[in-house]
């Protein structure tokens, strides 16, 4: 759980609540001015209205700039931003053929895989003459090649499950399965801060939804305790079935789920286990198997293995993996699997590939090294950023460090201050965190040098200085030079 400083808390209420009110009141002079306008529209509800229109136009498109910056390389540890310039305020952007030489804080390229590799890149062009970029094909129709077929073998095989099924996007693998898993007469139990692919897919699928705090084990046990005592609603009869679901790592807060102690409660209630290991597999464990290989827990005792090949695969889509009888089930109604463009066959290769490189299959150790690297990587970065005093989430080995920011003002700040220096960060608002935990989310990746790490320290510690988001002491074993570099002992 988040403890906001009170003084940042209000601060920062103070200035939402000063954009509201002159937002408001702009609004309301805009509404008499149209008022004299005609309108070609007579009869119809406004397509765009609401709280979320607003908060499009009063604050994301102020500060749009440090969203969705395109880039022109591959996501490796440093890679090429596209300058945008803005003659409207920033309401329309457009780019320019200024390219800027960044260092890559914000891709999900854990391992390394997403720029070019020895031995995945070769395979994947092969596979690109051999198989063309689409199978322009549902699976069920003439979209499963032989790719296919031995993906899921080896996807099956990776994560310790007798099976698997791929998709070839990842937030529908989430989105698509929920509903197929489960409807009206189940209960779904929802880690508070799980993914918005989960949280849709639930809503989808018809279940009740109840909502237990966020990696609190004690809290999940208490609700399921009360609803399996209730009932379903009105009638009060037994769930059909129920199905608690949790992420390995949670992507905006870093943390690891505490998996053992949520296990051990869903065996005592006879609950299924739904894990989404989107950024756990494949990053953390001793051979990158993920969570359940991080905490010792049995591969047995997780009823649904989701995880997708976005992050540290270098590629797209998604997969579930489970017993025999589940997988065959979801491919005869899953939407996803029937209806859906099946996974590029390239995009296929270089999931293969990045396995057999990872389980050392490729004949060399580099599969290792990328682990060892990501995790000492990982570690190094996040000690030294708490050491300076910023407000660090997140547990040790994982890849995900958010830092948080809380003020409005201090999203674009940040954001900009860090282009400025060729570094390039990510900041997430509202809607993706609650209105008052804006955040920068820093992604490690085994490509990053220490070289690269150190630059990036220096850099942020100037920019922290800057904007004023290093909300706790810096501790004494950092000298800050006179320049603004931090000087790591």
């Amino acid at each position: 759980m988040i403890t906001i400083p009170y003084l940042t808390a209000l601060t920062t209420y103070f200035s939402y609540g000063l954009l509201f009110a002159f937002g408001q009141f702009r609004d309301f002079f805009r509404k008499i001015f149209d008022w004299w306008q005609a309108s070609n529209l007579q009869g119809y509800a406004p397509i765009c209205l609401g709280l979320e229109d607003f908060y499009i136009r009063r604050l994301y498109l102020r500060i749009q700039d440090c969203f969705g910056r395109p880039i022109s390389s591959p996501p490796d540890a440093w890679f090429d931003v596209v300058e945008r310039v803005s003659n409207d305020n920033n309401k329309t952007l457009k780019r320019t053929t200024v390219i800027n030489r960044c260092l890559n804080l914000g891709s999900y390229n854990y391992l390394g895989f997403a720029a070019a590799d020895e031995y995945c890149t070769p395979r994947v062009i092969e596979t690109l003459k051999k198989f063309s970029p689409s199978t322009c094909s549902t699976r069920v129709d003439g979209g499963t090649t032989t790719l296919h077929s031995e993906l899921e073998e080896v996807v099956a095989n990776f994560v310790g499950k007798p099976a698997a099924v791929v998709f070839g996007m990842g937030y529908v693998t989430n989105s698509a399965i929920l509903p197929v898993l489960i409807g009206k007469g189940g209960l779904i139990i929802s880690d508070s801060l799980n993914h918005n692919s989960i949280v849709n897919g639930a809503r989808g699928s018809g279940a009740t939804i109840r909502v237990f705090q966020h990696n609190t084990p004690s809290h999940l046990e208490k609700v399921l305790r009360e609803q399996i005592a209730d009932g379903q609603p009105r009638t009060h009869r037994p769930w059909k079935k129920i199905i608690v679901v949790v992420e390995g790592i949670y992507s905006m807060e870093g943390e690891l789920c505490k998996l053992p102690e949520i296990v051990a409660i869903c065996k005592k209630y006879k609950a299924y286990v739904y894990l989404d290991e989107a950024h756990s597999i494949g990053a953390v464990g001793k051979t990158g198997r993920g969570v359940c290989e991080l905490l010792g827990v049995d591969t047995a005792d997780i009823d649904i293995m989701m995880g997708t090949f976005t992050k540290s695969f270098g590629s797209c889509g998604g997969y579930i993996a489970g017993s025999m009888e589940l997988i065959q089930y979801l491919k005869y109604t899953c939407p996803a699997h029937l209806y859906a463009t099946s996974i590029s066959p390239p995009a296929a290769q270089q999931i293969i590939s990045s396995i057999k490189v990872i389980l050392g299959e490729d004949g060399s150790s580099r599969g290792a090294q990328k682990l060892a690297k990501i995790r000492e990587n990982s570690n190094f970065f996040r000690s030294e950023l708490q050491k300076m005093g910023f407000e660090v989430l997140g547990d040790n080995d994982s890849p995900v460090m958010p830092i948080m920011l809380y003020n409005p003002a201090k999203i674009p700040a940040f954001s900009r201050e860090c282009l400025k220096q060729q570094v390039a960060v990510v900041t997430v608002a509202f809607p993706a965190t609650p209105l008052l935990l804006a955040r920068a989310r820093i992604c490690i990746s085994a490509a990053h040098t220490r070289e690269d790490l150190v630059r990036a320290l220096e850099v942020i510690s100037r920019v922290g200085d800057l904007v004023g988001i290093k909300y706790f002491p810096a501790e004494p074993n950092k000298q800050q030079l006179d320049d603004g570099r931090v000087k790591l002992e």
